[in-house]
């Protein structure tokens, strides 16, 4: 489906049901708890080759230099090191997130759908569509960045066409990155309110875990993330 079509959906959609949406990801969450703990566990794996990119180089800094670890300014090459570094650090760090949480929403349509297709964390890394996630990572960097200027109260409205970007990636592979971010921005301020209700809502729910002796927590924070597959299938129903 084309950006156009897509367009259409969005604007023929009818508005969002809280309730329904709610109900139907608790009960999904009963199926993909376990592949929600893999995803947040692949995701700290693959973004600890980046922390050690740009920390390796200080602690190197450091061990060579001692002195340099009290004084206030960095040396001038372990500055022009962070330069390059930290850019480096960033775009993995965002590529593998958009990555990973599409290709679990990925997954919660196959299970929703009682699909028998095996499930793939690393589907959005394969067949160039790392690419793609690079593109997504930098804009919503650079959407997070924007809302944060904006004295933080622009991070409140960003949220909900960020939240909503991973869905219509995993969905609908024929959208570009730029077109992808206009149809979450249609979406969204369609239904800014809703979305925005159930990305809190379900993300202090998500939040309970931390009773289970914190480790809890691993195990139910992908669950702040299937509200946006009913979202999308919700308003795309008409496609």
């Amino acid at each position: 489906m084309n950006f156009e079509q897509t367009a259409k959906c969005i604007k023929e959609s009818k508005p969002l049901d809280f309730g329904s949406i709610f109900s139907r990801s608790i009960e999904l969450f009963k199926k993909v708890w376990l592949q929600g703990f893999l995803t947040l566990m692949l995701t700290f794996v693959l973004i600890l080759p980046f922390y050690f990119l740009v920390y390796g180089p200080m602690l190197a800094a450091g061990i060579s230099d001692p002195e340099m670890i009290g004084n206030e300014e960095m040396s001038p090459a372990l500055t022009r090191a962070m330069v390059v570094l930290v850019p480096l650090f960033i775009a993995g760090v965002m590529t593998v997130s958009v990555a990973l949480n599409s290709a679990f929403l990925r997954i919660c349509m196959l299970k929703d759908s009682n699909s028998t297709e095996p499930d793939d964390y690393f589907y959005f890394f394969k067949a160039g569509r790392w690419k793609k996630s690079l593109m997504l990572g930098l804009i919503v960097l650079g959407l997070s960045l924007l809302g944060v200027a904006l004295c933080g109260i622009g991070i409140f409205y960003f949220i909900v066409p960020i939240s909503l970007m991973s869905a219509f990636y995993s969905f609908n592979e024929n959208l570009s990155a730029t077109e992808i971010t206009k149809a979450s921005f249609q979406l969204g301020n369609k239904n800014w309110l809703t979305i925005f209700g159930l990305i809190i809502v379900m993300g202090l729910v998500a939040e309970l875990g931390i009773i289970l002796c914190f480790v809890g927590i691993l195990f139910t924070a992908m669950l702040s993330k299937i509200p946006v597959y009913f979202i999308y299938k919700d308003a795309m129903k008409n496609k």
